[in-house]
């Protein structure tokens, strides 16, 4: 049923685009400086582009494969919905296309920032920020534009007697799309990390610390190679991230929405459509947020952050507001409940988002601390980072519990007596799945913070490799610092969110399991994983404890322990992967930069000019060999537990992954910022300045923090949520062959 309330969806997501459109003429409008500055900012371009264009390529082959699996299973089999190869597919198309025109915004946006930042530092931060504003409403546009369509496509075309249970059928096939935008998002995060970071500590280990020339010094082979990695991994990378975060997000709950109210098809409805339409009004208010932002000359840092804070602050404030409003209109029941439990959301976000900023600005005493412990060496830098990272942790899980918690209770207004009865749990998991929708309600603008900070990285580098005043280079500065600091909290966000994505998504993993149960009886197969024999009708009616019932989905059940031992262990086996294919990468990049300096006569004295392109190509071939076995790792495992552990496993499987990935996640990201910071703090003179043994000692405490927080920490989000949506896309297969 499509009512009146849906087509504001669409609109909403074509109102994104537009807004994208209209400011990526506006910045295209702006001047790009130099001749000089425009053939830096040319080679930058070329190079992300040929890299994005071999990595589809890739992933194209991948998806391809996949997707012929998917319809074996569908067409031989009759395990899996035939929709799910072409919702998978398009998920993947649309995730890519997000991190493309991201990242084709931003290669045109550094040179043209780093020019506005002759004028002032706030044009230069207008000028980074409405480019960053791009990656955020391709991300919100594309992603609500897709939801609506698979909507009209499968209110039309499936063919269900009982319009509940066809409510049921349309969100969990939806759901599946989710896993074609978190296959693209892993591949995009891991091939994007490995590549920046391969060129970044490269740069940094040869050119800072052994030759002591300053950061993106255009002596320095792998300097274009860096800044074509911030692109490629922090903008293509994160845009294909938070895609399928948000998209997945959205669709959790609206499959949560329609098992809540199955005995009410018009409360179902209501259910279904509440999470897009607070997605929808998030986009036009994230849009009134970006035109909050900007500062004055000689902004100081935590001015800087103010003046982003003071757009994501408004923003989030109004959709607190609007959430009342739009509850309220639907006619949803409890609806007072369910928008306290996003205002529970939108809260988190905030909280992790401040403590992530605590931890990894050098405005603060944490990051100050990591800086200090430079002046003793190396060593002692590791060790503080390691250990602020761990302490960060804290905060962040707290919030998330307490949010989980609350939004849970909110939206069985506070029945604690009878919190896990069917009815009350299945509402009390929507609440949660909402939450979660609340979070991230306002990406179009969070995420504008975040894609800011590689173009203000690569402003940077214009402006040092161009040769441009000093002053220029101090605002480029002031403003690539930010950017570290929003980086770091657009990381915590996304590893929020995906906490909370993935929860609503374990629970969507009991709607496709009934799904895949009907499918089976209908087909006239028994379900042999469960004892008793089950009929068309039971399982149609069945609730969550019933599931858990069924299938044995309890701590005594060795099968449900070993599954969170598997889901656990894969946290770590994925960031050991991703973190040595950073390290094999870079050691080559260091075998060559070195080359480069001792057999091209003159490169260090400004005389001849260093071959970029051999280390652009390092990086490319490093990313594209080294991003398969993680990535592959990541789908492999929950269909191999799903097929010998059965249900149960699979529970533990993503209950561990949850656990372990989200803390480890956290670890990562924020111990990664701080090293990063730590060495801003020495660079602007404070300790001893540039080239000082503690620079030098700040500059290997960044390298190590660089693929932590760049490459593996924030890709464990992807891991969490892909593990799930395999889960959920397999469940058919895991019912019918399981061994246990």
């Amino acid at each position: 049923m499509v009512t009146g309330f849906f087509w504001l969806i669409p609109v909403a997501s074509v109102m994104a685009l537009l807004f994208a459109w209209y400011f990526f003429k506006q910045m295209m409008k702006e001047d790009e400086g130099t001749d000089l500055m425009k053939k830096i900012a040319a080679h930058v371009r070329t190079g992300a582009m040929a890299y994005l264009k071999q990595q589809y390529k890739v992933v194209t082959i991948v998806f391809v494969i996949l997707a012929v699996f998917f319809a074996v299973l569908a067409y031989g089999f009759g395990v899996q919905n035939g929709w799910v190869p072409f919702a998978f597919l398009t998920g993947g198309l649309f995730s890519g296309l997000a991190g493309f025109l991201g990242m084709k915004t931003a290669t045109y946006a550094s040179a043209r920032t780093a020019n506005a930042a002759k004028d002032s530092l706030n044009k230069g931060l207008q000028v980074a920020f409405r480019s960053g504003a791009v990656m955020g409403l391709v991300v919100v546009g594309l992603g609500l534009l897709d939801i609506s369509l698979w909507y009209l496509i499968l209110t039309t075309f499936v063919d269900e007697a009982d319009p509940t249970h066809k409510l049921i059928v349309i969100t969990t096939t939806m759901l599946t799309f989710g896993m074609g935008a978190s296959t693209q998002a892993l591949f995009a995060r891991v091939g994007g990390g490995i590549y920046t970071k391969a060129a970044d500590v490269g740069a940094d280990l040869v050119g800072k610390v052994e030759a002591g020339i300053p950061e993106d010094d255009p002596r320095n082979p792998a300097t274009i190679a860096d800044n074509v990695g911030d692109n490629v991994g922090d903008v293509a990378g994160m845009g294909a991230d938070l895609y399928e975060s948000y998209c997945g997000s959205i669709l959790a709950t609206a499959a949560l929405g329609a098992s809540a109210f199955l005995s009410d098809g018009e409360m179902q409805q209501k259910a279904v459509f509440a999470p897009m339409l607070i997605a929808a009004v998030g986009i036009v208010l994230s849009i009134l947020g970006i035109f909050l932002v900007k500062t004055k000359e000689g902004a100081k840092m935590k001015e800087l952050l103010g003046a982003l804070g003071r757009g994501v602050n408004v923003s989030s404030a109004l959709i607190a507001i609007a959430t009342f409003v739009i509850l309220y209109s639907l006619g949803l029941e409890n609806w007072l409940g369910l928008s306290f439990s996003v205002i529970a959301g939108l809260l988190a976000g905030i909280v992790i988002g401040q403590s992530t900023e605590y931890y990894t600005s050098h405005s603060y005493r944490p990051t100050q601390k990591v800086a200090e412990s430079a002046q003793t060496g190396p060593a002692t830098v590791i060790i503080s980072g390691l250990g602020l990272g761990m302490m960060s942790t804290a905060i962040p899980v707290i919030t998330i519990a307490v949010a989980i918690m609350i939004a849970f209770l909110s939206a069985i207004n506070f029945n604690v007596s009878e919190m896990l009865s069917a009815e009350n749990l299945s509402l009390g998991l929507y609440g949660i799945g909402i939450a979660a929708v609340g979070m991230l309600s306002t990406l179009g603008i969070t995420l504008a913070t975040d894609a800011y900070g590689p173009i203000a990285d690569n402003a940077g580098g214009n402006a040092e490799m161009s040769g441009l005043d000093k002053e220029v280079r101090h605002r480029t500065d002031a403003l690539d610092a930010l950017g570290n600091t929003t980086a770091a909290t657009g990381k915590g966000f996304a590893i929020g969110s995906a906490a909370l994505t993935a929860l609503a998504l374990l629970a969507s993993y009991v709607e496709e399991l009934k799904i895949g149960m009907v499918r089976l009886l209908e087909n006239g197969k028994l379900i042999e994983s469960v004892e008793e024999t089950l009929t068309v009708e039971q399982v149609k009616a069945a609730q969550i404890p019933d599931f858990m019932t069924w299938f044995d989905v309890n701590l005594m059940n060795p099968s449900v322990l070993v599954g969170v031992f598997i889901g656990s262990m894969m946290a770590f086996v994925f960031c050991g992967l991703t973190m040595n294919a950073v390290g094999r990468a870079a050691q080559s990049m260091v075998e060559e930069v070195r080359r480069q300096f001792r057999e091209i006569a003159g490169i260090l004295e400004g005389k001849a000019e260093p071959d970029y392109a051999r280390c652009v190509a390092i990086s490319t071939k490093g990313a594209q060999r080294e991003m398969l076995l993680p990535s592959l790792l990541a789908i492999i495992v929950p269909v191999a537990t799903g097929v010998i552990l059965g249900v149960a496993g699979v529970f533990g499987l993503l209950v561990g992954g949850l656990g372990a990935g989200f803390v480890l996640a956290v670890f990562m990201a924020n111990a990664g910022g701080a090293w990063d910071n730590a060495k801003k703090y020495v660079e602007e003179g404070n300790l001893g300045g540039k080239g000082s043994p503690c620079h030098k000692a700040a500059v290997v405490g960044d390298t190590v923090g660089d693929p932590f927080k760049d490459t593996s920490g924030p890709s464990l989000n992807i891991l969490i949520k892909l593990m799930s949506m395999v889960s959920i896309v397999m469940a058919g297969l895991t019912v019918a062959w399981s061994l246990l």
